[in-house]
């Protein structure tokens, strides 16, 4: 019973829990501010999302490979792949800031004349999904890779094999 929820049980349920987070936070957004932005989204924040999406279920793939305990250690193969695909999640942010830049430059090239503050930050206000579409998808995508560190750490630790202090990943 002790080596299926070791080797089957919880890889499952480390592997759910970036996913079950990455909800959470979608839920904790404000209701008016997340139907503006799924009624909003240009074609920079669907590919910011859909690259992300994308990134965060082969990541969450990998780290399950990743927990799953094998001879004397674990399934080591997918650490390399899991760390570089953690370090893409790093562009998110960037690709983000480059959509809010675009927006703010396509505001301000549509305005002529004097134009009513209220206008401007309508104009304004699309600019600003890709920034969330970029720090959200950012934050979901370093959520696999940190699980894989702390899972094989609970799983050594529950099993009472001793903790590795450099366990790659």
């Amino acid at each position: 019973m002790k080596r299926w929820i070791l080797r089957g049980l919880f890889p499952l349920m480390l592997c759910l829990m970036p996913a079950l987070a990455a909800g959470l936070v979608a839920g904790a957004i404000p209701s008016q501010a997340r139907d503006y932005f799924l009624d909003h989204m240009s074609l920079l924040d669907h590919l910011i999302c859909a690259l992300g999406f994308s990134l965060f279920a082969i990541q969450t793939l990998l780290a399950w490979r990743a927990l799953s305990w094998v001879g004397p250690g674990f399934e080591e193969s997918a650490d390399p792949w899991l760390s570089h695909l953690a370090q893409a999640a790093e562009w998110f942010p960037l690709l983000g800031l480059l959509g809010t830049v675009a927006g703010i430059l396509q505001t301000f090239g549509s305005i002529s004349g004097p134009t009513a503050p209220e206008r401007i930050i309508q104009l304004y206000a699309p600019a600003i999904t890709a920034t969330g579409a970029g720090l959200f998808m950012a934050l979901i995508n370093i959520l696999p890779t940190w699980m894989v560190l702390v899972g094989r750490d609970l799983i050594r630790l529950v099993a009472g094999v001793e903790t590795k202090p450099n366990d790659p990943v």
